[in-house]
Parts: C-alpha cells; structure tokens; sequence
C-alpha cells in the first residue's frame, strides 16, 4: 500500500510538472489568417488562461478571462487569442499602423527570443485588425518601448458576439533567436479600453512597467529550425522632392534613388544595410517650449538605426550618452550604412556599426563606426563594452580630425526584481587632450509594491567629448560673450516615491502621497552649481482620471550669460532661486472626447513667470482622430523685458482603411519663429510597401512663408 502510495505520488508529481511546463509546439499545419479560429489544429493545442488584473487593479484573476493557443510549422509562429468581452461592441482609436493599443480594444505580445531579458519584439493588433509592431529594449532602470521598429506579419480580429477573437502569424525568419537556445520569454496583454482595463498572462504587480521582460513566462520552442526559408530581403526606393526658398528665391528638385537591404547571417544574427537613404517620409519632431540653458534630447525615428538599437543607444545614462545615432546625417546625408547586430553565441551580443556621410559644401565627409558587445555574466550581472569613433574622411582617405570613446559599463538585477544596479565608466580621445576625459556613473533603483527609491552619482570631465554623442550639460552657452565654454561637472541625484492603493474603494484608485527627487550639480572644484527640486503629489480616481500638482524649486549659480527671451537682453552670472507650482487634471482615457489642463505660477530666474497648458482630443471613431495642444508661456524678466511664448500643435488623422491614411501636422512656435504645417498621404499597398506624397510648408511666426516643398517617395520589398 506504501509502495502504491509513493507511486501515485509520483505520478501526480510528473503530472503537475508537465501542466507547469509551457511549450510553443511544432505542428506541420498552415492556418487562413482570419480571425475565424475555425482550423482544427486550435482545438488539438492546449489552451493558455489565467489572464491576472494589472490596471486599473492589479489583484487577483481577471473578470473577463481570455484564452491563448500557438504553435509553430517551422516557418510561421502562429497565435489564436480569444477575450470574453461582455458586450460585442468595441472601440479603437486609430487604424493607422503602429499607434500603439493603449486607447483601443486589443491584444498584444511580447517574445523575448533569447530569453535573456534585454529587448523583446512587440506585436499588437486591435479589434479592426491594424497591425502594430515594435521592440522593447533595456533601459538604465527598465525597459522602454518604440513602434519605429517594422516587419512583415499577418493579423486579423473578428468580432464574434461578445468574444473578440484575433489571430496572427509571425515569420520566424523575422525574428532573432538561437536554436541552441529554444526558450522563448513570452507575455500576452489583454487591453479593453471600455473598461479601461489592462489583463495580463504572467502576474505582474503595476508598480512595474507593462512591458518589463524580467516577468515573461518561459516557453520551450519545440523544434526550432536551423535556417530560415527566406534569409535575404531589399528594398530599393525613389523619392521626388521639390523644395522652394522663398526667402533666398531659390528653387531645386532632386530625385533620389536609395536601397535597404537585410541579411540574416544566422538565425539570432543580421546584417543591415542601407546605400544612399532617404528619411523624408519620417514624421516630424513635436516641438517643445525650451526654457533650460541646453539642448532637448529627440529620439531617433529611422528604421535603419531601430534593429537591436538598445545595444547602441543604452551605452550611458540619461543626459549623458555616447552614442546618439541623431548625429549622423544631422549635417550632410548619408552615403551608405552597414550594420551587423544580434547573438553570436546564447549569451553574447554584438553590434557593429559603419555609415559614410557625404561632403556637403564646407562639410567636411565623415566616417562614424561603432562596435559593441554584450556579455551576460551570470542571472545577475551583465557587462557591455563599446569603442566609438568618429573620423573625417577624404574620399577613402582618413583625416586626423577624429573622436573616439571607449568605455565598459556593469549591469545588475536582483533574483527579487526589486534591486537594479548600474555602473559606467567611458573616456574619450581627442587629439592633444588627455587630461579631464572621463566619465564614471554608479546608481541604485530599489522597487517594492508602494514604495520606490533610487541613488546615483556622475562626474563628466571637460574633455570628455563625444561628438557623436548626448551630453547638452557638458556644453555651457554665454549669451554675452557669444561663446561655448565646456565645463565638466558632478551630479548627485536621488528620488523616492510611496503610493498606496484602494482596491475597495469606489472613487479612488490610488493615491501617489509623495514623489520628490532631487538633483544636484557641483563644478570642477566642488562647488555648488546647481540644486534641483521636483516635488508631486497625484488622485488617481477609478476611471483613472488624475488630479495632480507639482512644485519646481531651483537654486542656480549662473556662470554665463544666458537670453531666455531671445531678445539680447542677457541674465547676468549671479546666484538664482526660483520655484514654480503646476496644478493640473487628466480626464480618463476611455472617451471620445479626452482632454487634460495644467496652470502654473510662480518665479522664474530674476523674474516671474506663468503658464498653461491643455491637451483635447477627439475620436471620431474610427474614421478619424483629431488632436489639439497648447502651452502658453508668459515670461517677466523686469528690465530685460517680457515675453510671451505660444506653442501650438494640431495632429489631423483621417482613415480611408488599415493600409490607407492622411495625416496633417499643423505646429505653431513662437521660440523658434516657426509656424509649420506637415501633411502626409500614406499609402501602404503591399505589406511594408509604401508610398508617400509629403506636402510641408513653413512660415515664421508673423505667417510669412520661409520655404515649402513636396515630396513623393515609393518603396517596394522584396523577399528572397
């Protein structure tokens, strides 16, 4: 009886363990993307509930529960997903590619497929079928997420009552993974935005980022395939534009010839490579009110520097990177780009990196190369080591005029999840300098349900000069003098943060008592420079509307002349001590009609300053999305004089199907003397395909027009 006992024991014990084992099957079947669900392999596969709460509550099992089936044939991943809505209506904000989900019933994925927890692919689709794709990368103290990232894959929802049913296929030959490797990190995202709701696979408290890599579940890939049936891809173009300068009476049209090519060298190792490009199709930069004494960090939107970009651009810290891909091609175009980026073995990664700029009048032709690798130590640890150079070229010939950076950095996360660690060390090379041309960092994030904390400190040495590089603070503008005077520094920084939630109440969601964070800046020798302070307190209601304010306090030792009104009238270097109050309130976002207003008062150097701020926008669903923003600034520096800076944008979106869009840009900035309307024909008529037809106009702020063009660009993909 014992022994039968022991033995069924044992049974119930492989049992369990074989029910707890996840794995992504190998089937020989294909599947009719339509959202019908009606292939009998669906049934054969097991089934995948369970789906966990994470907004707007994050306890317990979901209400509305969905069910998740996939398998792969060898060369399609394929996924059936159904959501027990309780109502067959549905709501989108947009049927234009790559809007994220955020604001629309949907489904969404993430396949982490090295399952080492540093980027992940991304794939969404919403209930009308439109496709969004992207990557999640590493960031210093998570993981942050980018739609600029594009491949070619299938989707389809189909409403069926109230079950909302969407089904997919995912090219392996599009993905990055190692067959050495077969387990895949892999998490589905369930969004009602009727409810406002966020339903999750793997539990995952909020106070973590939705897309945080380190709560995967881990599934084993049976027979993964070696190679892929397609490893080559191009895509040639031709773009027409014809630009006029009405100021200097002048008028030029060109045609420009480009070609992308991709190679996969192995399964988990690509090559990209890009001859003479063209970015005109690029949706323009939203400008910003700057009222800080440096430069405003813009992220880079060409799919050419997207591939595995976290390997590149994750190299510093914030305010302190480098490597900015924005710098190449910021002052003469580009000639031609190669890159090679991915695993070479399950727990190395490298990138390398080389585009040619062309001379361009008194611009000199430029070489910009980088190698980076990444190593993963242990579950812990992970160390990158990069070198960067930038080199001036003369046909195949180097100048010496050079900048190069090498550095290391030491990432760690704890087995908890609620300890992140980061150490930097860089140093630049320049030629004559070698003094003062460091760069170190150490931080400490800690994370805990309500409660979070962090710590860092940084020295930049004056030298330390990354040209193709982000480091604004390093550059210190005088206004009087009209020169640049670069000047190395030291910052502390530290912030806490506690929330508390109130699952059982009926009008509060949670409520963020206290956030502050404080940065301080010292110069060469120690002394103080800069002392910033960020207080914020938050109601968050069920509907997860907000009420909020923040207070700004600043102490500054200004050691240079600075002209916030752009009118020559200079603050002089002395001691400075402001603050600012900013009350605001967010509608929730489960409305046709959303808005969110903010009203500021307060000091503002040796004067004062006020402000205002709001956000409308209206869902005419889903045919159209109309959105406005407006700030207002309204500056008095006594006898420098008084300002008043008008920022406008409205975004126009209109929806003829999922492959069909008009998108008009209309921006107004009275800082920059510009006034600029952006309008975008978008026609994608075979899976990343595309043509465009750009119309851009600008005026300066009095509506005077400066110049104007159009473009028309046409791509075509082929797969090999």
């Amino acid at each position: 009886m014992k022994k039968i006992f022991l033995i069924a024991l044992c049974f119930l014990s492989a049992l369990h363990t074989q029910a707890q084992t996840k794995t992504i099957q190998f089937k020989k079947a294909t599947i009719t993307i339509d959202g019908q669900l009606d292939e009998s392999i669906w049934k054969e596969l097991p089934e995948y509930s369970g789906f966990y709460n994470y907004m707007p509550i994050d306890e317990g099992l979901a209400e509305n529960q969905t069910s998740v089936r996939l398998f792969h044939n060898g060369e399609y991943l394929y996924v059936s997903l159904i959501y027990n809505d309780t109502t067959p209506k549905t709501q989108v904000s947009s049927l234009k590619r790559d809007v994220p989900i955020g604001l629309s019933d949907g489904f969404a994925m993430v396949l982490d497929t090295q399952n080492q927890q540093q980027n992940a692919y991304y794939f969404s689709v919403n209930s009308y079928s439109t496709q969004i794709d992207g990557i999640v990368e590493r960031i210093n103290e998570g993981y942050d997420f980018s739609t600029s990232w594009n491949t070619i894959w299938k989707a389809k929802a189909f409403m069926n009552g109230n079950q909302k049913q969407y089904e997919i296929a995912i090219p392996l030959k599009a993905l990055n993974f190692d067959t050495n490797n077969a387990v895949f990190g892999v998490q589905f995202y369930v969004r009602d935005i009727k409810k406002n709701s966020w339903t999750i696979f793997k539990n995952v408290k909020r106070n973590y980022r939705l897309f945080d890599l380190r709560f995967t579940e881990k599934m084993t890939v049976e027979d993964l395939p070696n190679t892929s049936t397609s490893r080559f891809t191009t895509t040639p173009s031709i773009t027409a534009n014809y630009q006029t300068d009405v100021v200097e009476d002048d008028t030029e049209t060109t045609f420009k010839p480009s070609l992308d090519v991709q190679y996969n060298v192995t399964s988990s190792l690509r090559l990209d490579a890009t001859i003479n490009p063209d970015f005109s199709q690029i949706d323009i930069d939203q400008q910003v009110t700057n009222l800080t004494r440096f430069s405003v960090f813009f992220p880079e939107r060409r799919n050419f520097f997207l591939e595995n970009s976290d390997l590149f651009s994750n190299l510093g810290v914030d305010g302190v990177n480098p490597f900015y891909s924005r710098r190449i091609g910021a002052n003469s175009d580009i000639q031609f780009g190669l890159k090679l980026s991915g695993n070479v073995s399950p727990k190395t990664r490298i990138g390398v990196l080389d585009v040619q700029t062309d001379k361009e009048n008194e611009i000199a032709s430029e070489n910009f190369g980088a190698l980076v690798v990444e190593q993963q130590l242990s579950k812990n640890f992970t160390t990158t080591g990069f070198f960067i150079n930038r080199q001036q070229t003369d046909k195949f010939k180097l100048i010496n005029d050079y900048n190069r950076v090498a550095g290391v950095n030491i990432n760690y996360k704890s087995d908890n999840n609620k300890w992140l660690g980061l150490a930097n060390f860089g140093k630049s090379f320049n030629d004559g300098i070698s003094k003062d041309n460091n760069f170190y960092n150490a931080g400490i994030w800690f994370n805990k349900r309500g409660l979070e904390w962090n710590a860092a400190i940084k020295n930049v040495g004056k030298n330390y000069i990354t040209d193709v590089g982000f480091t604004p603070r390093l550059y210190n503008y005088d206004a009087i003098n009209d020169v640049v005077v670069r000047e190395g520094y030291t910052q502390t920084t530290a912030g806490i943060e506690y929330q508390k939630f109130y699952e059982k109440s009926k009008i509060v969601n949670s409520v963020r008592y206290l956030n502050y964070s404080n940065d301080t800046y010292l110069d060469e020798h120690g002394k103080l420079n800069q002392s910033s302070h960020f207080l914020n307190s938050a109601i968050f209601f069920k509907n997860l509307s907000a009420l909020y304010y923040v207070f700004r306090y600043e102490y500054v030792d200004l050691r240079y002349g600075f002209d916030p009104l752009g009118n020559g009238n200079s603050l002089i270097p002395n001691e400075y001590r402001f603050g600012i109050l900013k009350i605001g309130y967010n509608s929730a976002n489960n409305q046709k009609f959303r808005y969110r207003f903010n009203m500021q008062a307060g000091n503002y150097y040796s004067g004062k300053r006020t402000a205002a701020g709001t956000y409308l926008n209206y869902q005419l669903l889903p045919f159209a999305n109309l959105e406005l923003r407006y700030d207002i600034n309204k500056i008095d520096l006594n006898l420098l004089g008084k300002e008043t800076f008008h920022l406008a944008r409205f975004t126009g979106q209109i929806f003829f199907s999922n492959r069909l869009n008009w998108t008009t840009y209309v921006q107004y900035n009275t800082q920059r003397d510009n006034f600029n309307i952006n309008s975008r024909l978008q026609w994608e008529y075979k899976p990343l395909s595309y043509v465009y037809l750009v119309v851009s106009d600008n005026y300066n702020k009095d509506i005077a027009r400066t110049n104007w063009g159009v473009a028309f660009k046409m791509n075509y993909r082929f797969d090999f």
